[in-house]
């Protein structure tokens, strides 16, 4: 029989490519708050939750005894909603996700988020170092940056209590084939007049998400990991050490970027996970690749 796999966020837009691939291998429970027009998925079983409630929450996890709690539902910017309230909503249905993971004693992937690093600064700063790693100290702005803190937190209590590994997976901004939103600043990007961009023109394509995702899941480790997740390239298309000093103005003394390599580093899931991004906005803006069916 297939092992279980609770995915929330389902029906959004990492967490419905992330349901469609596992599908093929698990059983998967697909968790967000409304249900989907289409109910007859092969592999899934679509459940209607409101993470923030607790009740619902662990009584939606452990019934599934899942193996492992694939957690992408939280709201994913400020753009529309409070600060506050993003905090509030995804800190707290986080923490219960996580929290129900651990008493059932499955393992869990979830997305923490790029943004960790301060690239929602009104003026963003250089970094100490590039590429920038997984070690270096987070610079959160605003609520929905301070809640992906608070859920790696939430991980660290999750391994300490239980005998189970949590992978923290910060995505940078994530691309689909296709429709690629970064196209338009891409075009409209000139050296001589460029600005400060704040996660340094990085980028990752869903695809490699998903790859990522199913990586960790598929691999033993111990504890509370962190894992970048980014494109191995920028998305400008020039070296990246020549588009950040002519936004910045300069660079930081410890620099190691050849090339148009991405400004962040993904060594660590490299090694630890046997992962590598393998999509490129070279080739993936044009391509046509059908998405979940189920959205």
């Amino acid at each position: 029989m297939p092992e279980t796999v609770v995915v929330t966020g389902a029906l959004g837009g990492s967490g419905s490519w992330i349901v469609d691939d596992l599908r093929n291998e698990y059983e998967v429970v697909a968790v967000d708050l409304t249900l989907p027009e289409r109910m007859d998925v092969d592999g899934v079983d679509f459940r209607s939750v409101d993470l923030t409630e607790q009740g619902p929450a662990w009584e939606t996890i452990l019934d599934a005894d899942p193996t492992a709690v694939v957690h992408f539902g939280n709201i994913p910017h400020e753009a529309d909603h409070a600060g506050g309230d993003v905090y509030e909503n995804n800190a707290t249905s986080t923490f219960h996700t996580l929290e129900a993971a651990g008493r059932a004693g499955a393992d869990v992937v979830w997305a923490s988020s790029e943004t960790v690093y301060g690239t929602h600064w009104p003026e963003p700063e250089l970094p100490e170092r590039f590429p920038v790693d997984e070690d270096h100290p987070p610079r959160p702005w605003n609520g929905y940056e301070t809640s992906k803190l608070a859920g790696e937190a939430a991980a660290e209590r999750v391994v300490n209590a239980f005998d189970v590994s949590v992978a923290s997976i910060r995505p940078s901004w994530i691309q689909y084939p296709g429709r690629y939103e970064i196209t338009p600043i891409r075009e409209a990007f000139d050296l001589e007049s460029a600005g400060r961009f704040g996660n340094f023109w990085s980028y990752v394509d869903i695809r490699d998400v998903v790859s990522l995702v199913r990586a960790a899941l598929e691999t033993d480790f111990e504890g509370h990991e962190v894992f970048n997740a980014f494109a191995g390239d920028n998305f400008l298309g020039v070296d990246t050490a020549t588009a950040v000093e002519a936004g910045y103005g300069g660079l930081p003394d410890d620099c190691d970027l050849t090339g148009e390599e991405s400004a962040y580093s993904t060594a660590k899931a490299e090694s630890t996970l046997g992962w590598e991004a393998t999509h490129s906005w070279k080739t993936a803006e044009s391509e046509s690749v059908d998405g979940p069916e189920f959205v």
